[in-house]
């Protein structure tokens, strides 16, 4: 695979910023999408080139595009914007795309699959996305018919993202931090398929260079430990001493709103296709051994 020059939004984030840096170590050249002065500043300093623009922007995008071989999509607010302005952006990318021949990596994850029971999700499990991420269903859809127009679109569902001190687990620290126990929605018996973000920055990387036009893949790896024993490792590391408390669904729902169904799902996930398509190969401390390895540093 021949070096590219990769378009990348999101890339001061968790995904993306794993993803850009292990694409740049790979050899290829980074461009980050920065709304701001601030944002433009961090990109350069990783070493990446920037282009000014925002998800709102389709005019910026569309301009981004046109400079790039490939276009990798992790940015997004986490809020009540996203489903609008992620339909916004991904529409921009695949406009200018259109005809081109040219990669674009989407990242939806695998809350699309819902509540997957012990049956671990694959690619070909039907959909029955949580309420936040209901619009995703469809985008994919859309984005997945771009590859009849000229575009090669790869569709990545990462899992419960943790690592680099990011992630839904940190929030379980600062909690801790500031109520002396660290809560969890519901009973925390719930279960969440995880993959670290330098993993899946990996997963990300073959997937540019060696993944169909057309192909779905999941990001997970490792066991899927229940929301109560993250819970109590992320108590550890935030100073509680390992004591947990449950916040209510319906508690956690005036809060966190739709969130809180999402931290709340029961979530099996394969990422076996990956390792066996594309030579995938996780190797990464699972999430409660990095919790505690961030609890040692600390110590």
């Amino acid at each position: 695979m021949i070096d590219m020059r990769v378009l990348v939004t999101g890339a001061t984030g968790l995904i993306g910023g794993a993803v850009a840096h292990r694409l740049k170590e790979g050899g290829h050249e980074i461009v980050g999408l920065a709304r701001s002065e601030a944002s433009a500043a961090k990109l350069l300093n990783r070493g990446f080139a920037v282009e000014i623009g925002e998800l709102a922007d389709p005019a910026s995008l569309a301009s981004a595009v046109r400079g790039v071989d490939a276009v990798v999509h992790a940015a997004s607010p986490n809020d009540q914007n996203a489903a609008s302005l992620d339909e916004i952006a991904t529409r921009a990318i695949l406009e200018a795309q259109r005809g081109t021949g040219k990669r674009f990596i989407y990242t939806s994850g695998s809350l699309v699959y819902g509540s997957t029971g012990d049956k671990p999700a694959t690619e070909d499990t039907p959909l029955n996305p949580v309420e936040m991420v209901r619009w995703r269903q469809a985008l994919e859809r859309e984005i997945l018919a771009a590859g009849a127009e000229g575009v090669r679109p790869v569709v990545i569902r990462p899992a419960w993202v943790y690592g680099n001190r990011g992630g839904a687990a940190m929030m379980m620290v600062a909690a801790a931090k500031e109520h002396g126990a660290a809560l969890h929605v519901g009973d925390g018996q719930n279960r969440w398929s995880t993959v670290h973000a330098d993993d899946l920055a990996d997963l990300y990387a073959l997937a540019l260079e060696r993944a169909p036009a057309g192909s779905v893949f999941n990001g997970a790896h490792g066991s899927a430990p229940r929301l109560v024993e993250i819970a109590r490792t992320a108590s550890e590391l935030g100073g509680a001493g390992g004591r947990v408390a449950a916040w209510p669904l319906d508690e956690a729902r005036k809060v966190l709103w739709g969130f809180a169904d999402a931290i709340a799902s029961d979530q099996i996930i394969s990422g076996e296709k990956a390792k066996r398509e594309l030579g995938w190969n996780p190797w990464r401390a699972s999430i409660i051994d990095e919790l505690r390895a961030y609890a040692l540093a600390v110590a």
